[in-house]
């Protein structure tokens, strides 16, 4: 589920193991430029965190953030 705090979407996704976490990244990368947007996102073996805020409207939460939210919920499930 994600989270909003500190005007950033935050959300952390779980795998069975890194190469699973790494196809997700991948995923997400094709994901983001669909959208133009890019997450800020860290990885470390099973667990990628990522982090959701548009830049362009002053690192607020926008609706921009949202649909990408979304999206990337669809493509984990």
């Amino acid at each position: 589920m994600w989270k909003e705090e500190d005007n950033k979407l935050k959300r952390t996704f779980k795998f069975s193991d890194f190469q699973e976490a790494f196809a997700f990244m991948t995923r997400v990368a094709f994901l983001a430029e669909a959208h133009q947007h890019h997450p800020n996102w860290s990885n470390v073996y099973n667990e990628v965190v990522i982090e959701l805020t548009t830049h362009d409207s002053g690192n607020k939460v926008t609706e921009k953030d949202h649909k990408l939210a979304k999206a990337i919920d669809e493509i984990s499930k």
